[in-house]
């Protein structure tokens, strides 16, 4: 198995960038036309500084968002809370950090003087800014992830079951790498632009997506359950009916991971379910 997506990952970044460079600039000539209709002239430097300084800002927390999106999805409703929760401090870090860069901005490069202060309404505002900017970079990140997996299933058909790895290298906490083996995989759940691999009660993060992750296991032996789980069969204690048609299904490590409608046929081809 490959190490990385080098090739999607530089996609992905390049996407960002132009979207921020496009919006930082189509901001700055929209405050420059908002200026001229209220009488006042302030060179386009000046606009560019304080739009820009927000936008640099938001790239340097592009990776919390990322975070947040392994960590809480918001394909899950449940998750919504923790989200709402990392507004306040995403909005602070937008807030101070674009201060702090206005005031080098402005003063190194512009040789001007500049006024932000900090105060509870000045936070309050920025924070109701923050709500649209927050969404919509949550939203990004889930376009690009769903338009990444359907670029991933384009590609090339996995090998033959012969050539399938036996083994996979892992790295754990440290740098350190480790051999593991695929028979001793008990499940697989998505995390972004990685996979976590579950074997023996231990965690361990590769980088694949799921997609391409499942193409290189053994269908008899791994069946995808959810769309961000994969299964390993023979550890499949018991299923047991949920909610909405949905299926429970316990592994022997204790896991309890949901049997979604989409790929329940998938599932019964290996182990039929009874009801």
């Amino acid at each position: 198995m490959q190490p990385s997506r080098p090739a999607v990952d530089r996609w992905v970044v390049a996407v960002w960038v132009a979207i921020l460079v496009v919006s930082c600039l189509a901001s700055s000539y929209a405050g420059l036309a908002d200026e001229a209709r209220r009488g006042r002239t302030i060179p386009f430097s000046a606009i560019f500084a304080t739009e820009a300084t927000s936008y640099i800002v938001i790239a340097a927390l592009i990776p919390a968002i990322y975070w947040m999106q392994r960590r809480f999805p918001l394909t899950e409703p449940r998750n919504l809370l923790a989200h709402a929760a990392a507004l306040i401090p995403f909005s602070l870090a937008h807030t101070t950090g674009m201060a702090a860069l206005r005031y080098l901005w402005f003063a190194a490069i512009l040789g001007e003087p500049f006024n932000f202060p900090l105060t509870f309404d000045r936070f309050a505002y920025e924070f109701s800014k923050d709500i649209i900017a927050y969404t919509t970079m949550n939203i990004g990140v889930m376009a690009l992830d769903y338009i990444r997996q359907r670029l991933e299933k384009r590609t090339p058909a996995a090998p033959p079951s012969g050539a399938r790895p036996e083994r996979f290298a892992v790295r754990k906490r440290g740098g350190s790498e480790i051999m593991v083996e695929v028979a001793e995989i008990d499940w697989v759940e998505a995390s972004g632009n990685y996979a976590i691999l579950h074997v023996g009660g231990e965690t361990f993060e590769i980088r694949s997506s799921l997609a391409k992750l499942e193409g290189e296991l053994d269908p008899n032996r791994f069946v995808r359950v959810h769309k961000s789980h994969i299964v390993n069969i023979a550890r499949v204690t018991e299923v047991t009916p949920w909610v909405s048609g949905d299926w429970r299904i316990r592994l022997q490590d204790g896991a309890e991971l949901n049997l979604s409608r989409r790929y329940r046929q998938r599932f019964e081809a290996l182990a039929p379910v009874r009801s």
